[in-house]
């Protein structure tokens, strides 16, 4: 069965990683052809084709010019008269909204894959509600609650995103990464890697790192770049706030990587103490992947990756707690559990 999988593309996070995931290992499963359709040239793009994957370009889609709609919806039109798909995924509520309409229109099952928690408040969740697909696919427990009333009668499925292994990591890659970003080879370096959004608890870290400032020997690198306009002066505003908590110089704002398994490779500790819940979170997979204990916060998709025997959740509001957890891992970074 082919299957056509519809995303923007401007961005790059979960998604676009999961995305890349079922292109590069697609020959597990020879009895379904994924094939890709993106609005937007970018990193994605690029990746997919590297991977020699099916691809068709949509046009670059504004939904305030609505000729750019009316486009991208004609061309996914032909692309569907002209191939045969047994199904169409439109992954979050965005690609639901612009195409939806149109894999209806043409008979072919759509199924839209959930990454997001949706409540409705915001007026694309609500156009998208319209828009009812034939099955909904999860990447959570905790994504899949939000989903009763948002679609009621749909039936629903979680499926955790497969994250593949990193492979092995070529020998001497810790001492070369350290020496990359001015890291000293005994330090203990705490890692968060993600986009630059401030419900990702980037403030939270630095102020947890804050308060164990007077521990030696730990660094701690950001991971992360711009990616729209209004990161950049949040970005700006974590160099200050790591100023003012004096820890400057032992912060890296790394930007954004391509290298991201190379990097946990070199770390010791992750750290990401959302503010709002993670959909999922593919890093902390990655994380213990590279064998890392994984500090962060108890809400959401965490809950359903980290427990007790490979890191540690604190409370949503626990600076306290964030610091504890700190100390003990830089103190003696094997030890995630604190037993």
């Amino acid at each position: 069965m082919r299957v056509l999988h519809v995303g923007a593309g401007n961005l790059y996070g979960g998604v676009e990683t999961l995305l890349i995931t079922l292109a590069r290992y697609r020959h597990l499963c020879p009895d379904m052809i994924p094939e890709f359709a993106l609005c937007f040239d970018g990193r994605l793009e690029r990746e997919l084709i590297s991977q020699g994957a099916p691809f068709h370009d949509l046009g670059e889609v504004r939904i305030r010019y609505p000729v750019s709609v009316w486009r991208a919806r004609r061309r996914l039109q032909e692309i569907l008269v002209g191939c045969r798909f047994g199904a169409v995924v439109c992954h979050n509520i965005w690609p639901q909204v612009i195409f939806g309409p149109t894999v209806r229109g043409a008979g072919i099952p759509l199924v839209f894959w959930a990454h997001n928690m949706v409540d409705g408040r915001y007026w694309l969740e609500r156009w998208a509600q319209r828009i009812e697909p034939e099955l909904i696919l999860c990447n959570s427990r905790f994504t899949e609650r939000t989903l009763i009333t948002f679609y009621p009668g749909v039936n629903t499925e979680v499926i955790y995103y497969p994250v593949a292994p990193s492979g092995s990591v070529e020998p001497g890659t810790r001492e070369a990464v350290r020496r990359e970003l001015d890291t000293a080879p005994e330090a203990v370096v705490i890692i968060q890697a993600s986009r630059l959004e401030e419900w990702k608890g980037h403030r939270a870290l630095l102020n947890g790192l804050g308060l164990v400032r007077d521990l030696p020997d730990w660094t701690c690198w950001i991971v992360g770049g711009v990616q729209r306009a209004h990161e950049a002066p949040y970005l700006e505003a974590l160099k200050i706030l790591a100023a003012d908590l004096r820890i400057s110089e032992r912060v890296r704002f790394v930007g954004q990587r391509s290298d991201v398994p190379r990097l946990l490779a070199a770390a010791d500790i992750f750290c990401q103490p959302n503010s709002g819940p993670e959909p999922f979170g593919i890093v902390f997979v990655e994380a213990l992947y590279a064998g890392l204990p994984v500090v962060a916060t108890a809400i959401g998709g965490a809950q359903e990756i980290v427990d007790g025997s490979c890191g540690r959740l604190v409370p949503s509001a626990g600076v306290g707690a964030l610091r504890d957890a700190l100390a003990k891992l830089t103190t003696g970074p094997g030890d995630a559990t604190g037993g």
